[in-house]
């Protein structure tokens, strides 16, 4: 038992290297100004392969969102979402926070940090961090992520998910100084419009 313990912790330390060190240090602190409990807001461009583009702001903070997106408004209380699309006139849909099917393709980018090798190299516009999926991992295969070199602030990511990439362009990126009234659904706002319940 402790030969395999021994043989489990050599393998681990043989695949940490100080570049890999490195680049989960960078990305958890990118990662943090982002997802962190201070909030932060960004404008975002998002292209599958010419299939799907979209694009929008989003306010993060904790467990709570919003987003205005060309093709739909969100609200995410961290219990429940609120959602109204563009194309539906006077509806607002209701789902289910942790099993929101609102938006077919965000369920598709669920990330773990854990499930991957992190690298870190030079780039002409910052530091490219890129993150491979290790054996097994579902979901997002591959991630090019280019933070800004001093800030750490994101610019741009390219994911893979089977042999699919999707580009999303970052700007406006603020870190901190998200109101939960900020995230509040406007129920006022939406008062004629219908409720449609799918929790």
């Amino acid at each position: 038992m402790m030969m395999v313990l021994l043989s489990v912790l050599c393998t681990v330390q043989a695949e940490e290297t100080p570049n890999s060190r490195q680049a989960r240090r960078v990305f958890n602190q990118a990662y943090q100004q982002v997802f962190g409990e201070q909030g932060a807001t960004l404008h975002y461009d998002v292209n599958i392969i010419g299939i799907y583009k979209t694009n929008g702001t989003i306010w993060y903070k904790g467990k709570k969102s919003k987003f205005v997106d060309a093709k739909m408004n969100s609200w995410n209380d961290g219990t429940t979402v609120y959602t109204v699309k563009r194309k539906k006139k006077k509806e607002v849909e209701i789902h289910n926070a942790r099993n929101n099917k609102s938006d077919k393709y965000s369920q598709k980018f669920k990330f773990e940090p854990e499930n991957f090798d992190y690298s870190i190299a030079d780039h002409p516009e910052g530091l490219m961090l890129t993150l491979k999926a290790k054996k097994g991992a579902k979901g997002i295969k591959e991630v090019h992520a280019l933070v800004a070199r001093k800030t750490y602030h994101p610019i741009s990511l390219r994911i893979k998910i089977s042999f699919i990439w999707t580009t999303i362009r970052i700007s406006d990126f603020h870190s901190g100084g998200i109101t939960d009234e900020i995230l509040r659904f406007p129920k006022e706002k939406y008062k004629d419009y219908v409720f449609v319940d799918k929790r």
